[in-house]
């Protein structure tokens, strides 16, 4: 990266802290007390610092009028202060190395991670497929199946493994700003001695976005008062999981986002617009996954749907599947419940309601239950009386509907 980029970026930082060390100068650009060294010569040879004294060998420095002058200067053309930036060139070297897609994940690594769910085989097979892919997954089936969980937990599989992401990337004299404290989750006591500190050794990211995302979150957002930009969520994303849930009814119409990144699924690469006009081609390492109410075709045309390397539907649960989760949920949340219930409930679902079994109704007939027994002033039971409750507070029921229907 040029030296300019460094030297104008101290010396905002001088300017806005005040006196400070060329130690705590390092420290603010997260770069080496050898550079920090070097960047405050420079600034000292050319009269924008001063020497106010020393601490032991390590000198403490402040700005001085001339440098002030440079310094407001540079802020009216750009706010950033912080860690100083790593060149562009860097960073897609970087991202390539740790791209998903290198990552080998197995049967065992699956079924580990996916212990708390009840799916069945071929549904992990499908699963370990899509991860190894590196690539893209649709998962559709009715609500209440389990797509967005199924979806983090493969977001899950992938942040056990450890990525370097940069605070901020620099492209001809424009900032960037990649390391996002809401999204990457820096690994604890993981920092190798001698590394470079404008990186932050994190677990692979994971990003979940749903009926908020708009066109302008799918590229650069350039900040007319700070001047300078954040990178979108998929660039955020790079080297992790980027989840678009409930696709189909974001504020931006699907068409728009398949079109926006028909190239960058097929090619792992994109295209993002600078407020100059110049188009930034950027590495596209993901892995993406849709899950949505509706089936692909639904959605989008061939020509997509080819793109997308794997679509894995997630649809009813058999009787043993649910009485699996109805006993995994109450293990889990400590409640005790009538051995005849899960059976009942199923019941109730196949003949009363003409339903198939859904993932979530344990779970949320044993919250309701819960919550029941808090108002009452009681520990939680599922017995036939509470189960009837927690039905008619949860199903859209019919007159004369009951559970005393059921045998």
């Amino acid at each position: 990266m040029r030296k300019g980029v460094f030297e104008d970026l101290a010396l905002k930082t001088l300017y806005a802290s005040g006196s400070l060390s060329v130690l705590e100068l390092s420290e603010k650009l997260c770069v080496s007390y050898g550079v920090a060294n070097e960047l405050y010569s420079s600034l000292r040879a050319s009269h924008c610092c001063q020497t106010t004294g020393m601490v032991g060998t390590v000198a403490q420095i402040a700005i001085t009028s001339e440098g002030k002058s440079r310094a407001v200067d540079l802020f009216s053309q750009c706010h950033y202060i912080g860690a100083a930036p790593v060149a562009f060139d860097s960073y897609v070297r970087q991202v390539r190395q740790q791209s998903a897609a290198r990552r080998d994940v197995h049967l065992a690594d699956v079924q580990r991670a996916f212990s708390h769910l009840v799916l069945d085989r071929e549904t992990l097979r499908q699963l370990g497929t899509a991860i190894n892919s590196g690539s893209s997954l649709f998962l559709y089936g009715p609500p209440g199946t389990g797509k967005t969980t199924i979806a983090e937990v493969v977001s899950a599989v992938l942040a056990e493994d450890d990525v370097w992401v940069p605070h901020a990337i620099e492209v001809d004299g424009q900032i960037i700003t990649i390391f996002d404290p809401t999204v990457h989750k820096p690994v604890t006591n993981s920092q190798a001695r001698n590394c470079d500190a404008r990186w932050v050794r994190c677990h692979r990211p994971s990003i979940l976005v749903g009926g908020e995302l708009t066109a302008e979150m799918l590229d650069l957002q350039f900040n007319p008062v700070s001047k300078f930009y954040v990178g979108p969520v998929q660039l955020k994303a790079n080297n992790g999981v980027l989840i678009i849930d409930d696709f189909g009814r974001q504020r931006i119409r699907p068409e728009e986002i398949l079109n926006r990144w028909i190239v960058p699924l097929d090619r792992r690469m994109d295209f993002l617009s600078m407020s100059c006009g110049k188009k930034l081609e950027v590495p596209f390492e993901m892995l993406v996954i849709f899950a949505s109410n509706f089936a692909p075709s639904e959605l989008v045309d061939p020509a997509f749907i080819r793109r997308i390397k794997t679509k894995i539907k997630i649809g009813a649960v058999s009787d043993d599947q649910f009485f699996d989760i109805f006993c995994q949920v109450a293990d889990k949340k400590g409640v005790r419940f009538d051995p005849s219930v899960p059976q009942r409930l199923i019941d109730y679902i196949h003949h009363d309601m003409k339903q198939e079994l859904r993932s979530c109704y344990p779970l949320d007939i044993v919250d309701q239950v819960c919550w029941a027994a808090r108002f009452d002033g009681k520990e939680p039971y599922v017995d036939r009386a509470s189960l009837e409750q927690a039905i008619k507070a949860y199903f859209s029921q019919g007159p004369g509907e009951s559970i005393a229907s059921v045998a």
